[in-house]
């Protein structure tokens, strides 16, 4: 008998407080897909919303590289947005759902708790000046008044400023009135101030003005837009706490032939009510192990979808075993992540 299981976060993420995955263990993820024609829809209807704002002639002298040394849709992604909506609801510059009301910036993550563990460097996003920093907020809390954490401030000239958060403590590695250079290393991702998951807050003002950096037409290499996606996908004999995906601990590296079941789990940010996860898993010489699809009830910021077989008889049949688990969005595959496991 198969089972599933599905868990995951409100849309609207809680008082802030929590790429793709990376090859830390041994099975770990391999990303074989972002669905380019989903992409390149959203990528003209940001360009169209773009057109109605024309970024100031001094947009043109100020360029952002990523905040973070990652590969955008393979070691991280960006989950929220700046959010466009200026009433009490959220959208983001596309006018989609990858935004909170009220938020101030982009939020560059990594998949979970073992990733940023690694060490995620944190990078200049444009020549400047190191106007503030704060480098003493302790890992994992959040003084009132302190939604940033530890982070910094960083003055680029022409009226520009950057503001970057949730550093982990004693990582900052300048001190106000440095000077950077695009790339160079502020400091490491940490659990600090407001955030419920790993990741960067970058903020971009102009003057006093909170600025979009997607509608300004900032970014020296634009990032492509997700409307939502996979983070991280694994192997276990059980289905996996919520926790120990978010920890990234859920995955086995190895299962023995007696283990009591193959379960295939996959995280998903962004997801949207009607959006369908598949699960499917192969076993040696192609075997069709399990299959299901499951479509979301709700949108939400973060959850997961689980399912697998129970042990049948005495053993598994020794050998490798292919999960792929796919996010499809009104008939169109927009993530995809294979992960592999050995049985012995």
């Amino acid at each position: 008998m198969s089972e599933t299981r599905a868990q995951g976060d409100d849309a609207r993420p809680r008082p802030r407080a929590p790429v793709h995955g990376t090859p830390t263990r041994g099975n770990r993820i391999v990303r074989d897909l972002r669905a380019t024609t989903s992409t390149a829809g959203w990528r003209v209807a940001a360009i169209a919303l773009a057109a109605f704002v024309a970024p100031p002639a001094a947009a043109q002298e100020f360029r952002l590289a990523l905040p973070l040394d990652c590969t955008l849709g393979e070691t991280c992604d960006i989950q929220q947005y700046v959010d466009a909506d200026p009433g009490p609801g959220a959208r983001d510059y596309t006018g989609g759902f990858q935004a909170y009301d009220g938020h101030q910036g982009t939020d560059f993550r990594v998949p979970d708790l073992e990733a940023m563990a690694a060490g995620v460097p944190i990078l200049a996003p444009a020549p400047g000046t190191v106007a503030g920093i704060r480098n003493t907020v302790p890992d994992g809390t959040f003084p009132e008044g302190q939604d940033c954490g530890n982070g910094l401030r960083i003055d680029h000239g022409g009226g520009w400023s950057t503001q970057l958060c949730h550093f982990a403590q004693g990582s900052v590695t300048v001190t106000p009135g440095d000077r950077v250079q695009t790339g160079d290393v502020l400091g490491r991702m940490g659990m600090t101030g407001r955030t419920q998951f790993p990741h960067v807050h970058i903020t971009v003002r102009r003057g006093d003005t909170v600025v979009d950096p997607f509608v300004e037409g900032l970014w020296s290499d634009p990032p492509d837009y997700a409307p939502g996606g996979l983070l991280s996908a694994g192997f276990s004999d059980a289905i996996p706490e919520f926790d120990a995906i978010r920890a990234g601990t859920a995955d086995a590296a190895e299962l023995p032939v007696t283990a009591p079941a193959l379960v295939l789990w996959g995280q998903v940010f962004g997801g949207q009510a009607g959006d369908v996860v598949r699960l499917s898993i192969t076993g040696p010489g192609g075997r069709d192990v399990f299959a299901t699809e499951q479509v979301l009830e709700r949108t939400q910021a973060l959850l997961f979808r689980a399912g697998g077989r129970r042990l049948r008889e005495a053993r598994w049949r020794g050998g490798d075993y292919v999960g792929r688990v796919e996010l499809d969005r009104n008939g169109t595959v927009i993530d995809a992540i294979e992960t592999r496991i050995a049985l012995r």
